[in-house]
């Protein structure tokens, strides 16, 4: 197991009554794996677009079996795009 490594997954809205329907069951699994230690911060895009999690994770592999059991995924409320993210650690000026 090497260094963790950082990638934003971006849940662009596919259907709206699906997302409401299984927005519970989406925020409740996202939050299991932030306890879990997999998860550095999520929300939605105020303008309805979607959302976007970031995760911590070993590998892509490993996030994509993670975004494919998310509800929203499983039950085609969104789509999904996975991309690695170089965080910047500390203060930037």
């Amino acid at each position: 197991m090497g260094d963790k490594k950082y990638f934003v997954v971006f849940l662009p809205m596919l259907d709206e009554q699906k997302s409401a329907e299984h927005r519970e069951a989406h925020l409740d699994y996202l939050a299991k794996l932030r306890d879990d230690g997999n998860i550095f911060s999520y929300g939605r895009f105020l303008d309805g677009w979607g959302g976007m999690v970031i995760y911590i994770a070993d590998s892509e592999e490993q996030v994509k079996d993670w975004v494919l059991n998310d509800p929203y995924i499983v039950h085609n409320a969104r789509r999904y795009e996975i991309r690695e993210w170089g965080m910047i650690k500390g203060n930037v000026n």
